[in-house]
């Protein structure tokens, strides 16, 4: 639209706003009303020669064609714009949460490539301004960089010192070991725990401790691992800043969920831990002497199982690599339509979710295990928590 000023049409406007129709009950409605005779009117030529053009009357209005309003809707509906590409002037980025600038959309419509582009090669109008950056976010964006990884580098420095303490009384573990055995006259095999195997871990543990698992333990862990995932998700989208870079927001969002789901998630294996501490405390302090006895042989002979959970890796490592592939889908397979994106990404976070429900069930069973067969133990927590 181009506006010449003018406080006759503006007074004009004013007297009929009351009066005329507006479809849209706003502006846009008013002013088609206003300008009835707009849908009939030519459509501007800007490709014409000038010699054709001084032989037409000069038009009263002319209607600027779909190459100075490319609507970004349209092209999400067909996938494609209706004109020629290399001839836009203007694109409409409609679509209200879809917005160019914010760092998300760039990976689900193919036209943001383009704001983005321009956006790169702006050049700086205030200090820090250059390719489109903002001098604010370029601290906070540091920062949210930093935080996540100061604060797993933290966790495992202190699950590393507890680790080391738990390897030096690992020999002790093994003199009350053969104490024990030697004490209940070798009438319990000694029994011990190989965490190479995630897909039988379970299995491993006494069927003494198997028997005390609650029923719903498997229901209650799944619900909290979905809720620490919506969680994540919500606070990451909120933490990082919306108008970054795609790829900063990218990643800075990966690196808060990730962070903050398997803190979550860790901390509700960790109390899960602590339960099976507390029913095995219970269950030996109503048993007989020699059965407290015969359990404390069998703990000791768990306490030599490896120190680092690997189905927890495995488990962990999974989630993690579902998590990247199933967004990334479409750029894989070269997608550019927003539906069929769409489309891969609810497939891939299907996958996800029936791998997290398998794997937060198995995990909070085997914390609970390891839990009542650690009991009255100093061992150290998981590192890989």
């Amino acid at each position: 639209m181009v506006v010449e000023p003018s406080e006759t049409v503006f007074n004009n406007m004013m007297s009929k706003v009351t009066t005329l129709p507006s479809y849209t009950g706003g502006d846009q409605g008013f002013l088609n009303s206003y300008y009835a005779e707009f849908p009939n009117a030519h459509v501007f030529q800007p490709d014409l020669p000038e010699e054709v053009r001084k032989t037409r009357p000069v038009p009263d209005m002319e209607r600027l064609s779909t190459l100075y309003n490319a609507d970004v809707g349209l092209y999400m509906l067909a996938n494609k714009w209706m004109v020629d590409e290399n001839e836009l002037r203007v694109i409409h980025y409609t679509l209200g949460p879809l917005k160019p600038w914010d760092w998300w959309t760039s990976w689900l419509l193919k036209p943001v490539d383009v704001w983005q582009r321009v956006r790169e090669q702006l050049d700086e109008s205030l200090p820090g301004t250059g390719g489109g950056k903002n001098p604010k976010d370029e601290l906070l964006v540091k920062a949210l960089f930093l935080l996540p990884l100061c604060l797993v580098l933290l966790c495992y420095y202190r699950s590393f010192l507890q680790t080391r303490a738990f390897c030096r009384s690992s020999l002790c573990d093994h003199i009350r070991h053969l104490y024990y055995k030697i004490r209940s006259n070798g009438a319990l095999a000694y029994t011990g725990i190989s965490s190479s195997s995630a897909g039988n871990s379970i299995y491993q543990f006494s069927n003494d401790a198997q028997s005390k698992v609650p029923a719903y333990l498997g229901g209650v862990s799944i619900f909290m691992c979905f809720m620490a995932v919506l969680l994540a998700l919500a606070l990451g989208l909120s933490i990082v800043p919306r108008q970054v870079m795609p790829w900063t927001g990218l990643f800075l969002m990966y690196e808060w969920t990730f962070t903050i789901f398997f803190l979550l998630f860790g901390g509700f294996l960790h109390l899960i831990y602590l339960w099976g501490k507390r029913m095995a405390t219970q269950a030996a302090s109503l048993s007989s002497p020699p059965d407290s006895l015969a359990y404390d042989s069998r703990k000791a002979g768990h306490r030599q199982g490896s120190s680092c959970d690997v189905a927890a890796w495995y488990y962990g490592l999974g989630m993690a690599l579902l998590a990247v592939a199933a967004p990334s889908l479409p750029c894989i397979f070269g997608v550019t339509a927003l539906f069929l994106r769409l489309g891969l990404m609810v497939a891939g976070g299907l996958v996800l979710a029936s791998f997290m429900t398998y794997a937060s069930e198995h995990l909070a069973i085997r914390s609970f295990l390891r839990g009542f067969e650690d009991r009255d133990t100093a061992r150290a927590r998981n590192i890989c928590f």
